[in-house]
């Protein structure tokens, strides 16, 4: 945890939720209180089988509005440069992301790129200081990301082989809408790495080197509200208290990574997705235990204040952590997810150099983290 003598907290706790089942009816309204009467929705090219585009078209009937479903399940540079054009095209308006985490970082930035007509999004890195993207409205159909918590997001760069971060201040949702209905009918695999991933934003926000008061607060509640709610959304996903429950418990997370930042987990994630598609979640899970044992001592409280959060004894965290894992079926050697050997040392490099990796409460060299996929390949 940051240590609060040596330096000035700030923190911006800004964006609004709207959170309840049935509350998704309620966007046009949304919509008018940011002052558009039009809607640019961008959303994956899976979710309308899910009858939920349907949906949202139908609460959409009395605006103006288009819907853009060019997002596939790793969104590409190339993919957010089409979507910012189609979005020029259509005009002012207020951008929508309906979808998972991927699909709501997309919008972000096909929003951010719009309002930039020059830019393109393999330069991501220059666009901090960009002007602002069109005024954003998240509803999020997974528990998991908590990508409507903030301004950032992740995208892959398809000829580097890498994954860019891209966003902008001015692209953090304005008004999240957090409506647990639209989870009812994922399927169990997409809930466990959906879910998975908000335990992981928890636990890596709690011990990171960024982490604070604040940011603790949030990831503590999240762990407790995931590690005990996420099983059973798995187990019956037409639970909807467990999916009201597992849904905020993701949001919290979301929060709490934007203020903490992330770690060794996700930056080993990002590189394996990078490399052979894997699901972020499914990622996530091959390394999880791994990297919190290398961590151990050195996020010895965050990894007790985790024990507490899931409400086992002191010193059990890692192996509670486990238990859920087990109890989803999500963790896969990396041989079973496209994994060859001899790429090993590459991934082990990128996860290095990729940003969250800094953040982390012990700082792995390259050959550790070489040392730690052969552990689980």
């Amino acid at each position: 945890m940051a240590d609060l003598t040596r330096g000035r907290l700030s923190v911006e706790l800004s964006g609004r939720t709207e959170y309840g089942p049935g509350v998704v009816a309620e966007l046009p309204a949304f919509v008018e209180q940011l002052g558009h009467a039009r809607v640019f929705v961008v959303t994956d090219r899976g979710l309308r089988a899910t009858g939920i585009v349907g949906r949202v078209e139908k609460i959409l009937a009395g605006l103006e509005y288009a819907v853009h479903e060019d997002v596939g399940p790793n969104p590409s540079t190339a993919e957010l440069d089409r979507g910012a054009a189609r979005l020029r095209a259509f005009g002012d308006a207020v951008v929508l992301a309906l979808g998972g985490g991927l699909a709501l970082d997309a919008a972000k930035g096909i929003s951010l790129l719009a309002g930039n007509p020059r830019a393109v999004a393999a330069d991501a890195d220059r666009l901090w200081d960009a002007a602002g993207g069109l005024p954003l409205i998240a509803v999020p159909t997974t528990a998991g990301t908590g990508a409507e918590t903030n301004g950032f997001g992740v995208t892959e760069d398809v000829r580097a082989c890498r994954k860019v971060y891209i966003g902008h201040p001015s692209v953090k949702p304005r008004i999240a809408v957090l409506d647990p209905e639209l989870t009812l009918g994922l399927p169990a695999a997409v809930t466990a790495a959906s879910g998975l991933d908000a335990l992981v934003h928890g636990i890596e926000s709690l011990s990171s080197r960024g982490s604070s008061p604040i940011s603790a607060a949030y990831a503590t509640q999240a762990i407790s509200l995931v590690g005990r709610w996420l099983p059973v959304a798995f187990r019956d996903g037409s639970d909807l208290e467990a999916r009201s429950q597992l849904m905020l418990g993701a949001h919290l997370a979301g929060h709490a990574l934007t203020f903490s930042g992330l770690g060794l987990v996700h930056g080993i994630g990002h590189a394996l997705t990078a490399h052979t598609g894997t699901p972020h979640g499914v990622a996530l899970a091959a390394v999880l235990e791994e990297v919190m044992e290398f961590s151990a001592e050195a996020a010895a409280s965050a990894y007790e204040s985790t024990a507490w959060a899931l409400r086992v004894p002191p010193g059990s965290a890692i192996g509670a952590v486990r238990e859920i894992s087990g109890a989803l079926g999500i963790k896969r050697p990396l041989r079973e997810l496209g994994v060859e050997r001899d790429r090993i040392a590459v991934i082990a490099a990128d996860a290095v150099a990729d940003a969250v990796t800094k953040n982390a409460p012990r700082l792995a060299r390259e050959a550790e983290v070489v040392s730690l996929l052969r552990s689980v390949y």
